[in-house]
């Protein structure tokens, strides 16, 4: 069942559950941070509607630059800016940043520790028509691997305005994963959210596998959760938001109660939040694990949805990697 506790949309497998962009909640929660905040900046390489920058640049156009399309730059002065007490928020598409930018990115802000907050929108392959060359599925790989990088992966467009909203007191670089499509709202504006803090969304008595997912994909983790129960089948389901830091704590109590895990993202299988998982538990408590992903591939065009059963990221996909490891 949904985990009471956590004040989640009730209407979560309605056929008709309210979606919105997750980068909708980046746009929404800094206006509020620069509301609260009179030194949050906003810096944008061209794409200011796009990444729903364009909120804040409309309230505080003095306090917002458009770089145009140059993303090294876009970093670099947003360093500038930080190392002059500003908090700056940058966007583009995560293809090209953190993608055409990462060396800016690691050598002006990581490894300067400027508390830059990097928003890389259209991340996924659900961009859909756009293609293989602007679908970012290695952007979580890059960016986990730099020192001093927070890396966060909302599920819905409520938990991307709290993590936006609460990157502004970290100190530290943060990156804000975004994608471009309407999504299912699975939270409420009173689910409980905390950079560093994994959340058991689904909870079962008996559990016989624990499902950790991240992003949009999360929805179609709790859509398989809720049809196995009917066939006899427990599993549990975490959402792990947060990549990093990693909530290993949280993750291996969920490993030693479900004893078998399955990892779901949209993203490639190799170095993505799976990657992660796979490194803690290692440590910590090894269990089999299947890794739901994008496999060793690159995207290409079609409709966001069909991308996704294409990849194995699908309810299908993810059902059946569940019935074989039940077999491990």
């Amino acid at each position: 069942m949904l985990n009471p506790n956590l004040k989640l949309n009730m209407k979560m497998f309605d056929e008709k559950i309210e979606q919105m962009p997750i980068r909708q909640g980046f746009g929404e929660g800094l206006l509020i941070a620069g509301e609260k905040d009179l030194r949050v900046v906003g810096l944008c390489a061209d794409l200011t509607e796009s990444t729903k920058m364009n909120l804040f640049s409309e309230k505080f156009p003095n306090r917002f630059i458009q770089m145009g399309v140059a993303e090294q730059n876009l970093a670099s002065v947003a360093s500038g800016l930080a190392a002059m007490g500003k908090i700056p928020f940058i966007s583009s598409y995560a293809m090209f940043s953190p993608g055409r930018n990462w060396e800016q990115i690691r050598t002006t802000i990581c490894y300067n520790d400027r508390p830059v907050k990097i928003a890389g929108s259209h991340a996924g392959i659900s961009v859909g028509p756009d293609g293989g060359t602007h679908q970012a599925i290695e952007d979580i790989a890059i960016t986990r691997v730099l020192p001093r990088m927070i890396v966060i992966s909302p599920c819905d467009v409520l938990e991307a305005k709290k993590a936006t909203i609460a990157s502004v007191d970290t100190g530290t670089p943060v990156y804000i994963r975004l994608a471009r499509e309407k999504t299912p709202v699975m939270t409420t504006a009173t689910t409980p959210f905390e950079i560093g803090k994994a959340q058991i969304y689904w909870q079962s008595d008996k559990p016989q596998a624990g499902i950790v997912a991240t992003g949009a994909l999360l929805h179609k983790a709790l859509i398989v959760a809720k049809e196995l129960e009917g066939k006899g089948i427990q599993v549990e389901v975490m959402n792990l938001s947060t990549i990093k830091p990693l909530d290993e704590k949280t993750l291996t109590a969920f490993a030693k109660r479900t004893g078998k895990i399955i990892t779901v993202e949209e993203h490639q299988i190799r170095g993505g939040m799976g990657s992660a998982v796979a490194e803690c538990l290692a440590k910590n408590f090894p269990v089999p694990i299947e890794f739901i992903g994008v496999d060793d591939q690159f995207g290409q065009s079609g409709t966001p949805e069909e991308l996704i059963e294409h990849y194995g990221m699908g309810i299908k996909s993810i059902i059946k990697a569940v019935n074989k490891i039940l077999k491990r």
